[in-house]
């Protein structure tokens, strides 16, 4: 996982202006600051980014999504606010913001300013829609999983349930990577930069894609997926002797007779009546009870020898916690160390992906609200008179305060 000291990131040499609040546009800044671009988080002053105070399932966003930023923190609704912004603006490469449809004009940071401004940036808007009738709703993770039916999939029949992780805000910041990542190649074709659009609710269209296809084919309604009618016939849980649950998938023949043989059950690997899936399909009424006692009399140090010797799918069922003890990302290094604003030290995920020759790690801990204020004026050419009088007249916030 290491690299040589002098080897440069893949984004290294551009700059990243993130506006984003929450999740989406942090999700899309974070994976940015991974792969080596210079990061800066716009914070508003004088509180900085609401998502550092947030309790409950919030208590989390801030330290996971920010780490590898530089943090500024101005009062956007002042001149001299406005005035930085428009100088960051000129010295970035990239644009990132998720707010509500018209904040960006009323902080005098709208597309066509931008745009003048610098010719060459790449303005990635995250929105709850992209542009048409539903682009001035107000829109939630939540919201549009319950509007494209991801949440009817995911819960039993009349219990739409939202996903478990804000996986419709992480997938959107993904889609807007992806295309500032594009506009970035053209850019360098055409040396002009592009408007980026990525949304909430299009994200999650795409997410449930797989079932439009299917109920394309089908006459009948799509049943949720707690109720579906398997194309396998063991991909299910099973409880364990000592309590515990374990998800188990037998998807191929190849599969059913390996996990047969480490039974050592003969009787059932030879079963004319269930020598293949679908024939496993049609007996399920038979072959699930037998599963279940079979698994019923193992514990989960003798269900996950059997699963392993059997070379098939299977999964203890983990809480998120668990991951912290997990032996594979233990090895892998899949979880980096980091610093949380209020100095608890604990480790998150990195980068799920790889590039050779490159360590998508941690190089800097989640910032405290303005850390790099002050540097960054003077890169921008404020002198320490300038920035002592808009630190005075509360235009930004810097560690000084």
């Amino acid at each position: 996982m290491g690299m040589e000291p002098a080897t440069r990131l893949p984004l290294a040499g551009i700059r990243v202006l993130d506006f984003g609040h929450t999740v989406m546009g942090p999700t899309c800044g974070l994976i940015l600051a991974d792969l080596g671009a210079d990061v800066i988080k716009i914070e508003p002053a004088p509180r900085g980014d609401p998502t550092r105070t947030l309790t409950g399932f919030g208590t989390g966003f801030f330290g996971f999504f920010n780490r590898n930023k530089r943090s500024i923190a101005l009062d956007l609704k002042t001149a001299e606010g406005q005035e930085i912004a428009h100088r960051l603006v000129r010295s970035a490469d990239v644009l990132v913001e998720n707010f509500a449809p018209g904040t960006m004009d009323r902080l005098g940071l709208s597309a066509e300013t931008v745009a003048a401004l610098n010719p060459r940036l790449v303005n990635a808007s995250l929105k709850g829609f992209l542009k048409g009738p539903y682009d001035n709703r107000l829109a939630l993770d939540e919201v549009v999983q319950m509007m494209t039916g991801l949440a009817y999939m995911t819960g039993p029949p009349g219990q739409p349930l939202r996903a478990g992780t804000s996986v419709v805000d992480i997938t959107g910041g993904m889609f807007a990577v992806i295309g500032i990542l594009a506009a970035l190649m053209q850019r360098g074709e055409t040396g002009k930069g592009a408007a980026v659009g990525s949304a909430l609710f299009e994200s999650c269209v795409f997410l449930v894609g797989q079932h439009l296809a299917y109920a394309s084919q089908i006459d009948e309604k799509v049943p949720p997926m707690p109720a579906r009618r398997s194309s396998w016939a063991v991909y299910e849980l099973f409880t364990l002797e000592d309590g515990e649950q374990m998800f188990v998938g037998i998807t191929t023949d190849a599969h059913w007779q390996r996990f047969c043989a480490a039974l050592q059950r003969d009787d059932l690997g030879s079963d004319p009546e269930l020598a293949t899936n679908n024939q496993r399909v049609a007996a399920r009424g038979r072959l699930i009870p037998v599963i279940q006692e079979i698994f019923r009399g193992l514990d989960s140090a003798a269900a996950t020898a059997l699963c392993e010797a059997a070379r098939i799918p299977f999964a203890p069922i983990a809480e998120p916690a668990d991951l912290f003890d997990d032996p594979h990302l233990e090895a892998t290094g899949g979880l980096l160390p980091v610093t949380m604003p209020n100095g608890t030290k604990t480790r998150l995920p990195r980068l799920p992906f790889q590039i050779a020759g490159h360590d998508l790690g941690i190089r800097s801990d989640p910032p405290a609200m303005g850390a790099d204020t002050d540097a960054l004026l003077k890169e921008l050419g404020y002198d320490d008179t300038a920035i002592a009088t808009l630190r005075q007249s509360g235009v930004i916030v810097s560690p000084a305060d």
